[in-house]
């Protein structure tokens, strides 16, 4: 009985040694004074919310010279003085008002522009209706098939089942004139890999199935290689199950259809799922085909969530099933498109694609 406890205790000990310790943002960056205690990939995250939520630039509440230079990103001007008064203002009001839940962001009051509007537009009041995403759990629209019953649809349109690919192609982000090489290695039932292949070094992103790693040279990140957690490990994890989506019914405890939509003219039904750590995703089938065509799934910051939407087209049919050979993913300060050249089905992988990355220099 001891040594099986003993045994036991070992493990467990082994466990906590190999779980993934991210780095907190003060760790990292220098005077931070608010936003302590979050990993540095949510910290990132949360500058993209302040980005989208005032419609403004990094440089908006950092020095010029910031740029090229991940040092100068710490000095002080007033905005970013007034943006920390405004996150411990929001905070102040959620808890006062909402119980702690966060009910108010940035993006409440300011949409888009540097300051809150305080008079109503005519022109939005009588204008076209303005397009509203919700980021809530939507409600079930009575008369919609059961979630079920649109997987099943989906996964006969998409044919037979692949157990691992290689694929090339390039990739184009949001600020590059080029188009770069990618490679992607996947294997069933979850493991993802890519690579980007930029002029100023590797771009990698890696799920294992269990854990999950981003690696960029050091001009790109002002980290180099991070270990993802929380809802960024789990919107990698969705994206690598939805690479193999056979057993897509059991991603998510909770599936609810919503109300018919349209994605470029063409009639797509709504399904989100949602997970027991709460982190969410929506996905779009089209009515006629059954396939995916957009996911927009959620990581989260202290500040608010922030959106990921991933666009899929050109399905091909490679081994018997059909699959996208290109896909737009569109965030909150930024897009990329992938487009695949080639796609090798049900080949060997060397495991050590979905390792750990090196850290790029």
């Amino acid at each position: 009985m001891r040594s099986t406890l003993t045994a036991l205790v070992a493990t467990l000990l082994c466990a906590v040694g190999n779980a993934q310790q991210p780095q907190m943002s003060e760790e990292v960056f220098k005077n931070i004074q608010v936003l302590k205690g979050i990993p540095v990939s949510q910290f990132m995250e949360t500058m993209g919310f302040f980005s989208a939520s005032l419609g403004v630039n990094c440089t908006y509440c950092h020095v010029q010279e910031a740029g090229g230079n991940w040092a100068k990103y710490a000095d002080d001007n007033a905005h970013k003085q007034m943006a920390r008064r405004m996150i411990l203002m929001v905070q102040s009001m959620n808890k006062a008002n909402f119980g702690g839940r966060r009910a108010l962001t940035c993006y409440s009051c300011h949409r888009g522009d540097e300051r809150p509007r305080t008079t109503p537009s005519l022109a939005d009041l009588y204008g076209p209706p303005i397009s509203i995403d919700a980021d809530d759990i939507f409600e079930q629209d009575p008369k919609a098939p059961p979630a079920n019953q649109i997987f099943d649809k989906y996964l006969k349109a998409l044919g037979g089942t692949l157990t691992n690919f290689t694929a090339k192609g390039t990739f184009q982000g949001y600020a590059e004139q080029d188009k770069s090489p990618v490679e992607v290695f996947a294997k069933a039932p979850n493991q993802r890999a890519t690579i980007i292949h930029r002029k100023v070094g590797d771009s990698t992103t890696v799920y294992d199935g269990r854990v999950a790693w981003s690696a960029a040279p050091s001009t790109e990140v002002p980290v180099t290689l991070l270990p993802l957690t929380g809802s960024d490990l789990d919107a990698l994890k969705v994206d690598a199950e939805l690479t193999f989506p056979a057993n897509i019914k059991q991603m998510f405890m909770t599936w609810r259809v919503g109300f018919p939509s349209t994605i470029d003219d063409r009639d797509v039904v709504v399904v989100q799922g949602t997970s027991p750590n709460r982190s969410r995703v929506k996905l779009y089938f089209d009515k006629e085909s059954g396939l995916l065509s957009r996911v927009v799934r959620y990581t989260d910051s202290p500040v608010g969530l922030n959106p990921t939407q991933i666009d899929y087209s050109d399905y091909r049919e490679v081994a018997g099933t059909k699959f996208p050979y290109k896909w737009t993913q569109t965030w909150l300060d930024g897009r990329s498109t992938t487009e695949l050249t080639e796609l090798k089905p049900n080949v060997q992988i060397d495991p050590a694609k979905f390792a750990k990355p090196p850290a790029p220099k």
